[in-house]
């Protein structure tokens, strides 16, 4: 018998009522909340150990086993995305992971992204290769800056594997001064298509590579902080594609600010970190957009099909916005984080499943640990 066909029919022959002496039983103690600290600590450690198990053998973290999509079948365009994802991962157990089972998993990781820094370009339009080099990039460079690392023998193929990831941003550096993952198959070699976010990304990588003492070009950092700027609308939003002439497009559009919550923070941190003039109150103003407006993230989480919810938004913006919001509340004030970071917590926890993962767009079986990895680094920030 079906068991909720046989609890129903159950509970219709029960008594109306408790015989008389039948104890009263005590009312269940409602669980004590969680503070939003103790929110953040706890989803840390069950994402840690999600990040942990789910490792692969060889070092990495995903891959192209149970593929959702045909339209996304070429083996350069998975490793690609195999060497974000291990990025990602790498840095969320070097914020998060203090035990010798997360430094030996940050090591292993590290190792398999030097072996694969040389990144191709998939096929005619399709460039996903930029989002390897992009964090590629960034996971070494975040590791040669980490203490635990200082001494370790694997510094020189670390250093050599950044200066290829750099030297590939350089090569793929669209003429409008961005980055983009797609480009027209009949035009030059060279991708002309950009977006505000990755270009925005790609800063913040190079950013941490100059930082961590790996060369960068001043020219290319300059023609990409350039190319955000241009993306800047007087609304607060930042438009989707690099553009000569920006423009907001329709009322219902990509380009407004609901349908540009995802990219504001990138792109205003980017721009800030860059010496560029973002004031507080404009930090501010892009997070009070994040949070007020955050429903239209909600509705475009797990969604199949890129850009399908109102205003054009995207699943997999949700936990690349909180990363990059973390980091803005960051970089306020003290006095002004209080505002935000509990608003943070919440929005990230909730989405937190029984294993620990956390994600936001099918993707092959990268989604959980890009999700987990950009989730796990936004609650470090609160700590």
């Amino acid at each position: 018998m079906n068991a909720l066909l046989a609890l129903a029919l159950a509970a219709q022959s029960a008594p109306a009522s408790k015989p008389a002496s039948a104890p009263a039983s005590a009312p269940a103690s409602a669980p004590v909340p969680l503070s939003p600290r103790d929110a953040a600590r706890r989803g840390i450690e069950r994402g840690v150990v999600f990040l942990l198990d789910s490792q692969n053998a060889d070092g990495s973290w995903g891959g192209p086993a149970n593929a959702a999509h045909p339209f996304w079948s070429n083996p350069e365009t998975h490793r690609s995305w195999q060497v974000a994802t291990t990025g990602l991962a790498c840095m969320a157990l070097l914020d998060a992971g203090t035990g010798p089972d997360a430094a030996n998993a940050v090591d292993r990781g590290l190792q398999w992204i030097v072996v694969n820094a040389d990144l191709k370009r998939p096929s005619d339009w399709d460039t996903d290769d930029t989002w390897g080099d992009l964090y590629g990039l960034q996971s070494l460079s975040r590791a040669l800056a980490h203490p635990r690392l200082a001494e370790s023998s694997r510094r020189d193929a670390m250093r050599t594997a950044a200066k290829r990831f750099v030297s590939a941003l350089s090569r793929h550096q669209s003429p409008n001064g961005g980055w983009g993952y797609y480009a027209d198959a009949e035009a030059a070699w060279r991708s002309e298509w950009a977006t505000s976010f990755m270009t925005a990304a790609g800063i913040l990588a190079l950013l941490d590579a100059r930082a961590a003492g790996v060369a960068v070009d001043d020219a290319m950092l300059a023609r990409a902080t350039r190319a955000v700027e241009r993306c800047r609308l007087p609304n607060g939003a930042f438009t989707y594609d690099v553009m000569a002439i920006p423009r907001p497009d329709g009322l219902e559009g990509i380009n407004q600010p609901k349908g540009s919550l995802g990219r504001i923070q990138v792109c205003n941190l980017a721009l800030r970190r860059a010496g560029r003039p973002v004031s507080d109150d404009e930090l501010a103003r892009g997070l009070d957009a994040f949070f007020e407006q955050h429903r239209f993230l909600d509705v475009a989480r797990m969604r199949p099909i890129p850009h399908e919810a109102y205003y054009y938004n995207a699943g997999y913006f949700y936990f690349f916005g909180h990363f990059y919001a973390a980091q803005v509340i960051e970089a306020l004030p003290e006095a002004r984080r209080a505002k935000y970071a509990p608003s943070l917590v919440r929005e990230i926890v909730k989405t937190q499943e029984s294993d620990g993962s956390m994600w936001d767009f099918y993707l092959s079986s990268f989604h959980r640990p890009w999700g987990t990895a950009f989730g796990v680094m936004a609650l470090q920030r609160v700590l």
